[in-house]
């Protein structure tokens, strides 16, 4: 994770105009469905995978992966090695890319994003699937040596792991229910929705934060995904144009996270996550006692928004090319942020659990999957209503 509210001198400009836009604009009218409580009930918090010290997801995650470096190719092969052996079904595709960096000299640096996507099967990854994009980074930090990110970011990569587990069997249900009824590739909007998993590679800079030092990953795979096009009949024009939502998590893990919401264009989206946090809550299905909810912002005025407010991090290249963005980051920072504090002894398994429960849940409400993960669906609400 970058330093906070940035001063990218030409990325400042335009991302202040589009908070502006972003402002002014509303949110669009699409239809909403809340999860059941049955089905929050049966949401898996996999505390014991998400342990720092000895779960199966997260503690391979917690070593140096400085871009390029054995640690990071360890930590690579952990989230394929994962994806192949438990969710053989999503779909894989490395976008790999090479930079100097200002330490390194004349060699040419590493950086492989990995990007695990699942459609529906009768979709054939043309250009008619609307994603949900779950993104973490998954690199550490050049300096200082030994630096693990904890919070920044190995939790939240565990977490999007225990989230597509999560998420998996409800998504085959629906697609086969779909496919049994003979429905599939009707067009219908609900039908055609797909999910992708995001590792970015190369968020931190390696000297000092700035427009070429940092968001490596990031910035390469915006670029391809942009000039990437889908066949002239499709619903979306890019790879870019079909993300619906790139949710970016980052610093995660920390006692007492208090995340803002940060763009009015999708304070929507931050509402719904927010109420799934408080009705969890309310049937006491969430394991930490925080003084105030993570999510605290819900009722947060379209005046209280501001331009430049914005912090620096992998939405930054998505954003600029004009795809929604729900950060998902405390502020302010955990204490132990860009430290060599921040290790596993600095997180909190109850904050990671609950995490991975409410991003759980966050997703199958945006897929649709209640009646296929729970029992059957709550209220219908309008997103311009939340």
């Amino acid at each position: 994770m970058g330093p906070g509210t940035s001063n990218l001198s030409p990325w400042r400009a335009l991302l202040s105009l589009l908070g502006l836009i972003y402002a002014l604009l509303a949110a669009p009218v699409q239809a909403y469905a809340e999860l059941s409580d049955s089905t929050l009930r049966n949401i898996p918090s996999g505390a014991d995978v998400l342990n720092p010290h000895s779960g199966a997801l997260l503690s391979p995650i917690l070593v140096p992966r400085v871009p390029g470096t054995p640690g990071s190719v360890a930590v690579q092969r952990h989230i394929v090695d994962f994806f192949a052996r438990e969710l053989p079904q999503w779909r894989l595709e490395w976008q790999n890319s090479t930079s100097r960096t200002p330490v390194t000299g004349t060699t040419d640096i590493p950086f492989a994003n990995l990007v695990f996507t699942r459609d529906p099967p009768w979709t054939k990854g043309n250009g008619d699937v609307g994603r949900l994009a779950l993104v973490a980074h998954y690199d550490s930090l050049y300096k200082p040596e030994g630096f693990i990110g904890a919070t920044d970011s190995a939790a939240p990569c565990a977490i999007l792991m225990q989230a597509a587990r999560g998420l998996d069997a409800a998504l085959t249900k629906k697609w086969t229910a779909i496919e049994e009824s003979g429905d599939a590739g009707l067009g219908l909007e609900d039908d055609e929705k797909g999910i992708q998993i995001l590792f970015l590679d190369g968020e931190e800079a390696w000297e000092t934060w700035s427009d070429t030092d940092s968001l490596y990953g990031a910035r390469s795979l915006a670029e391809k995904w942009e000039a990437e096009t889908y066949p002239a009949q499709s619903t979306y024009q890019t790879p870019l144009n079909a993300i619906n939502l790139f949710v970016l998590l980052d610093l995660l893990g920390a006692i007492d996270p208090h995340v803002p919401s940060y763009f009015p264009a999708t304070h929507w989206a931050y509402q719904g996550m927010a109420n799934i946090e408080t009705r969890m809550r309310k049937l006491g299905l969430l394991d930490t006692k925080p003084k105030n909810p993570f999510l605290p912002e819900s009722h947060k005025a379209v005046g209280r928004f501001r331009s430049n407010g914005f912090i620096a991090d992998d939405h930054v290249p998505f954003m600029i090319r004009g795809v929604p963005i729900l950060h998902v980051i405390p502020m302010p920072f955990p204490p132990t942020w860009h430290t060599i504090d921040d290790d596993a002894d600095h997180l909190d398994l109850a904050s990671i659990g609950d995490w991975a429960k409410i991003v759980t849940a966050f997703a199958a409400e945006w897929l649709e999957l209640d009646e296929f993960m729970g029992q059957t669906r709550q209220e219908i609400r309008s997103r311009s209503e939340l």
